[in-house]
């Protein structure tokens, strides 16, 4: 029941979730199955957070989160094949482009080998129990080691020398795969008939008496307990006050995370030199070079264009089709001007900018590892935190997020049920 009518949802439910994204729309599901009432809150005019589809010419493509990350392992997966969602795995093989020509098997041998490299030692001095920067560590890689480098701070939101080496996402993120439609619109399928308040911003929780209070642009609700998801860039901002105000620690691990960059460049190319669908590729040899290029998703004319952290800041300060000039120019410097003749830019993404977002996922800089943990902890066992930056093995996912809101919520369930 997703609506914008405020008498479709509880106003003194058993417990309010903040967000209607993974964690709160996980949250909200498990406190349901429980048999306690709910009311989801969310600030925008949609379900989803960060992971939304929209169709383009035709075809729905996700602007947010698209990638089912670390399969044996993510709970949107397991649930995706009781479901019998359109599940498919991310093909291994990609594409290897030096200057516009297809790389040889050396090429590809040499690339291969760096990656083993910094992955190796990023893993064996993560056991160490002081915490660094990833960048620290990483050894001599040849001329391979400037792709292994841009690659990793892509996926991990910041350049490596602002990651913690003890979050550095290994081996949990292998074994991946999507979903055909998009997965935005599995989240949204996943929302049905949930008790949903749309264009709803919570702007404060009073947790001061028994229960919560919390104070909307619609009205105020009371409760039992609260599940806040809103994304860590968004509580730094303050957009929630908390009264009386959280406990130092509590605050101290929202403040110590840093905002992840990663934005999709949506480019429509039916003619690009790629074959297959959902591969990604490595442009290398040129003056600039992609960090992250996937192709021909779901096999269909769009591609991805990835923007790290250093681009989009870069892109900031020019005008809104800075993006797609950006992208068009580095493709064209590799695969020459002809060969982008048919290729437009559908859109850019802006996470870092969204009022409600402000990120693309939670970053913990190096000697922050433990604000994840930290934050898992109840306030006053009537405030429970959730989203992706919580997950330990999953963060920056919509399958962290989902976990995380499992989590919370069967927490608050043990509370608010336990004999008192």
């Amino acid at each position: 029941m997703q609506t914008d009518d405020p008498s479709r949802t509880p106003n003194n439910p058993d417990v309010v979730v903040i967000g209607a994204g993974s964690a709160g729309i996980a949250a909200a599901r498990r406190l349901l199955a429980a048999g306690l009432s709910v009311a989801v809150l969310e600030a925008r005019p949609r379900i989803g957070g960060r992971a939304v589809t929209k169709r383009l010419k035709g075809h729905p493509v996700d602007l947010g989160a698209h990638w089912l990350h670390a399969g044996p392992i993510n709970p949107l997966v397991r649930l995706g094949r009781e479901r019998g969602e359109p599940l498919r795995r991310a093909p291994v093989d990609g594409h290897l482009f030096v200057r516009g020509r297809k790389g040889s098997r050396a090429d590809r041998a040499a690339l291969d080998r760096a990656f083993a490299m910094a992955d190796r030692a990023m893993t064996q001095e993560a056991k160490r129990r002081e915490d660094q920067p990833a960048a620290k560590v990483l050894p001599p890689m040849g001329p391979s080691g400037r792709r292994v480098i841009e690659v990793h701070g892509l996926v991990s939101g910041r350049p490596l020398d602002e990651v913690s080496l003890h979050d550095f996402p290994s081996m949990e993120y292998s074994d991946n795969l999507f979903i055909t439609g998009g997965l935005g619109a599995y989240l949204a399928r996943l929302a049905g008939n949930l008790p949903v308040r749309l264009g709803t911003a919570v702007r404060a929780i009073d947790w001061s008496g028994d229960g919560v209070r919390v104070e909307t642009d619609a009205g105020t609700l009371q409760a039992k307990a609260a599940i806040v998801t809103a994304p860590m860039a968004v509580l730094q901002q303050d957009a929630i006050r908390f009264a009386p105000a959280l406990p130092p620690g509590i605050s101290e691990a929202i403040h110590g995370f840093t905002q992840g960059v990663y934005e999709h460049v949506v480019l429509h190319w039916p003619g690009s030199p790629f074959r297959g669908a959902d591969r990604l590729a490595s442009l290398i040899g040129g003056h600039r070079e992609p960090p992250g290029l996937l192709t021909r998703i779901d096999g269909t004319p769009f591609h991805f264009f990835e923007l790290d952290q250093p681009a989009a800041a870069r892109l900031d300060s020019r005008d809104r089709d800075a993006p797609a000039r950006f992208a068009r120019a580095v493709l064209a410097e590799h695969f020459g001007h002809r060969a982008i003749r048919d290729l437009s830019v559908s859109l850019a993404t802006g996470w870092r900018h969204d009022p409600w977002s402000r990120a693309s996922w939670a970053v913990v800089p190096p000697g922050f590892y433990a604000v994840r943990d930290t934050l898992k902890a109840p306030v006053g066992d009537r405030i429970w935190f959730a989203g992706e930056a919580l997950s330990r093995a999953q963060w920056g996912t919509a399958g962290g997020a989902w976990e995380e809101g499992e989590r919370a919520a069967g927490e608050v369930v043990t509370t608010l049920t336990a004999p008192r």
